[in-house]
């Protein structure tokens, strides 16, 4: 399957689904058409059930940089962008399948609100992070609420106050991203990050998923609540059968 959008494109083979962002003359930057699209698109992969991995790519020199500042500067982005570009993130961020993303060039404003709502950021040494809403003196969206579960309330406030930016070497220092890949074989090598990702991607593994999202927002009996239901779902699958069976016959499960 291939879907072209006006600024994004989606391939799909076999259970793995690969975005590309693509308004390279503006940086992937995001205006109301391409907010759009990646509300779609992430509305047709969150109710695919053979999905199992999503991958996103900016094209170009760059992820995203965010909102389109030329658009935001003219009075064309109002309101109204907020609601469906918070939608797509959250979409990506509670779906069944494992959401990777490879970061290049820049993630900047909601280029790296993005990143956040993805589960592994894989990243170029020197590429630029940060949150420079402030720079416009507005808020950097849901930002305000990702970033501080990755790096720590008083270094998400700097970044989020001063408008900092931190490079990818920094950026995994402080946890904000997850695997970094050389600027020349970043493609082969985020290629080899899919491919071990998929080799553990059991129901089990997305179950576990589903657990962490609400980590930090759910007292103790609730959480264990929780994980009592989907311990019980996972433990009554098909991959968790699988598993018992290829540790009895010493061989690598093949997850379905």
């Amino acid at each position: 399957m291939h879907v072209e959008f006006d600024h994004l494109s989606v391939e799909k083979e076999g259970s793995i689904a690969r975005i590309t962002l693509d308004r390279t003359q503006r940086l992937n930057a995001f205006h109301y058409d391409a907010v759009r699209d990646l509300d779609a698109v992430s509305q047709l992969l969150a109710s695919d059930q053979d999905l199992r991995l999503v991958t996103i790519e900016g094209a170009g020199r760059a992820f995203c940089t965010g909102i389109d500042l030329k658009d935001l500067s003219a009075d064309e982005i109002d309101m109204g962008y907020h609601p469906p570009w918070e939608r797509a993130l959250r979409r990506f961020e509670t779906m069944e399948p494992l959401v990777l993303c490879l970061i290049h060039g820049y993630a900047l404003g909601g280029g790296l609100q993005l990143a956040l709502s993805c589960d592994i950021r894989a990243c170029t040494p020197d590429a630029k992070l940060g949150l420079p809403a402030i720079n416009e003196s507005i808020i950097p969206g849901l930002g305000t609420f990702r970033l501080p579960r990755y790096i720590g309330l008083g270094r998400a406030k700097r970044m989020v106050i001063l408008g900092e930016n931190v490079d990818g070497e920094e950026a995994e220092r402080i946890g904000l991203v997850d695997h970094l890949v050389s600027a020349d074989e970043m493609h082969e090598e985020f290629e080899e990050l899919v491919d071990r990702y998929t080799r553990v991607n059991s129901q089990g593994a997305r179950l576990s998923k589903q657990a962490m999202l609400t980590c930090f927002d759910q007292d103790f009996d609730a959480f264990l609540d929780r994980y009592l239901d989907l311990q019980t779902e996972a433990m009554t699958g098909e991959d968790f059968e699988e598993a018992t069976s290829a540790y009895a016959e010493d061989r690598e499960p093949e997850w379905s």
